[in-house]
């Protein structure tokens, strides 16, 4: 039976050299959600001044879209290291606590599924994450200081967000919800909600 040092090693070194192919996912995934954030803004940006419109569409995002990058990569890399860390889990519960084999074999064959389930959480995680920091990168460098917090006003809003709908948020103020997690709209686990700037008057 190979060492765990070992396998841990290996899992590490793999995590390392899909490094390139993750960069790539990710800055494929962020590009497309600035193209449609960029739209928004375009459509937002016949409700306002011309020079407003224009500093909102050049302003500096690039910042906001290397940190983002960077994180996303190292989330893509952990998914491989934290398949095999839960087989190996599996494999020394067989050993120490008697359990069937067949059941632990089944526990591993799902890794998969695990895995998938993770992977389809991050996507759509950071795409909302996404889209809310570069909206809040685009409306800070025009002199906006809040924004209005918005939900998808359906059935699947929890609790505490549906509370925050129509709430005005500062930037630089993250709100503790009612359920003690601190975050801004669209930036934590499958949250659908979005930032809708308050912009200077023109």
């Amino acid at each position: 039976m190979a060492r765990p040092d070992l396998l841990q090693r290996l899992l590490d070194q793999y995590a390392e050299a899909i490094t390139p192919w993750a960069s790539s996912v990710a800055k494929y995934m962020l590009a497309d959600v600035d193209r449609r954030n960029e739209r928004a803004w375009k459509q937002a940006g016949k409700e306002i001044g011309r020079e407003l419109r224009n500093e909102i569409m050049y302003a500096p995002t690039g910042q906001a879209f290397t940190m983002l990058l960077n994180e996303q990569v190292t989330l893509i890399k952990s998914l491989p290291v934290e398949a095999g860390e839960r087989v190996h889990a599996l494999t020394v519960e067989a050993l120490t606590t008697g359990r069937r084999a067949d059941a632990i074999a089944k526990e591993i064959m799902n890794t998969e599924g695990v895995t998938k389930s993770r992977a389809t959480l991050i996507a759509r995680t950071e795409v909302a994450r996404a889209s809310s920091l570069l909206t809040e990168a685009r409306a800070r460098y025009v002199g906006s200081e809040g924004y209005i917090w918005r939900t998808a006003g359906d059935g699947d809003v929890r609790d505490s967000h549906a509370e925050m709908e129509g709430k005005y948020v500062r930037w630089d103020s993250t709100p503790r919800l009612s359920d003690g997690t601190r975050t801004h709209a669209g930036q934590i686990y499958n949250c659908r909600c979005y930032p809708e700037p308050v912009l200077p008057d023109d």
